[in-house]
């Protein structure tokens, strides 16, 4: 059973929501980060990101900057920027992207079901990404950044979230990306009741973007247990700031790849490996996107063709059927010699947010071949995890982004 619980937020005052909202901390590279902190005071990305407040060159691992990070959150918390709900809630989170909504239940999540499996995960952590996480949120001893958790479509909790949607929402505004983000507070004991008893009811719920983010912050609480032998387990450190949403509601977009050389072929000797190894035929750019699962396209030598795995060659396993698995597993190894995906350096990935013509100016400019993929299902990811495997890197992408600092649970204790 799944141990979702309603949370005292901390959250922005109604006027300043829409300039606090920022993407997720991970989406931008350091130049990006310092460019859209300076262009936007108020963003929280200068929280998120506190090496920004610094000059350059600053190491962005020092001590001063996880403590710039606090001291800017809770200056914003005494001064009202940012404001304490005086009760428990659940939290509806609405997105609407391209005319397309779905709706999550910001909450948060037990650890221990974490530990215990109960919330599934897709994917393998790196320490030394989850390091700058765990001090980020035991510095401000906060939880800054929701983890996106996915469940199977509930029609009692999907009543309720729609009742919940009639009411004043506290937020409503448009992000500069055209993303409508609205946001209500589930205040009534008995709805939050019936949502707590349903989740109480599932078997598992699932991480489908945040790994590194779930990680540190059960990290943080199990040292916060270590630090306080007496504690009952009901305290905020035992749980994670979440947002929930029914799997038929999500979007994943492609994740696609880039390769920067040929390893040693000319283009033409690469082709001719991909028409031995796939059904291939050269496609106009407006056939370039994959339509269905075993299906991927090539950008080769300022050409498109589609490729479609034979069915001899997909096996009866839940990580290896994956198309990502397929093309790395039938030509990215073998052919082009991408062993680790991870660590090689020869390989790059490109959310589908960007579009196909980025792999197309990629290729005309650092690299050589790029591959078009179509998008992992969700029940793709539900099965992998539900089977205690994980998924090679970088295989899902979604849209739209849950955006950090509307919703803030602190840990103190």
């Amino acid at each position: 059973m799944a141990d979702i619980r309603p949370f005292l937020c901390i959250r922005p005052c109604s006027q300043k929501a829409d300039k606090i909202a920022s993407l997720p901390y991970d989406v931008y590279n350091r130049q990006e980060a310092r460019q859209a902190a300076s262009a936007n005071p108020d963003s929280f990305l200068n929280i998120d990101r506190p090496e920004t407040q610094f000059p350059p060159d600053t190491d962005i691992y020092a001590p001063m900057v996880y403590q710039k990070a606090h001291d800017l959150l809770w200056q914003k918390v005494a001064d009202g920027t940012f404001i304490k709900d005086d009760q428990p809630c659940y939290y509806i989170y609405e997105l609407t992207m391209n005319g397309r909504t779905q709706t999550g239940i910001a909450a948060c999540a037990s650890i221990d079901d974490y530990e215990n499996q109960i919330i599934k995960k897709h994917e393998n952590t790196r320490a030394d990404k989850e390091a700058d996480r765990i001090r980020h949120v035991d510095v401000c001893s906060a939880q800054t950044g929701p983890i996106f958790l996915a469940y199977r479509s509930d029609h009692k909790i999907n009543r309720i979230v729609e009742e919940v949607k009639q009411e004043e929402p506290l937020y409503d505004f448009v992000s500069d990306d055209g993303v409508r983000h609205r946001m209500f507070a589930m205040r009534q004991e008995e709805q939050i009741r019936q949502v707590r008893q349903q989740f109480a009811a599932m078997q598992a719920v699932y991480i489908a973007d945040g790994h590194h983010r779930a990680a540190s912050a059960v990290k943080v609480g199990l040292q916060r247990r270590q630090a306080h032998p007496d504690h009952t387990g009901q305290e905020a450190f035992n749980y994670f700031l979440s947002v929930l949403f029914p799997d038929d509601q999500l979007m994943i977009m492609d994740y696609n790849r880039v390769v920067k050389d040929l390893a040693g072929m000319t283009a033409a000797e690469l082709l001719e490996k991909v028409f031995g190894i796939f059904d291939t035929r050269k496609v106009s750019k407006e056939e370039r996107r994959p339509q269905k699962k075993g299906d991927f396209s090539m950008y080769l030598d300022g050409d498109w063709y589609l490729c479609t795995v034979r069915a001899a060659d997909i096996p009866d396993d839940p990580v290896k059927s994956l198309d990502v698995s397929l093309l790395g597993d039938l030509l990215l190894e073998p052919v082009l010699g991408i062993h680790d995906p991870k660590t090689d350096q020869r390989i790059d990935f490109v959310g589908g947010i960007r579009g196909l013509d980025e792999l197309e100016r990629r290729v005309e400019t650092d690299c050589a071949v790029a591959f078009a993929m179509y998008p992992t299902d969700i029940a793709e990811l539900f099965a992998v995890a539900d089977a205690g495997l994980l998924m090679p890197p970088k295989s899902t992408w979604f849209e739209p982004k849950l955006r950090s600092g509307l919703l803030i649970h602190a840990i103190e204790a």
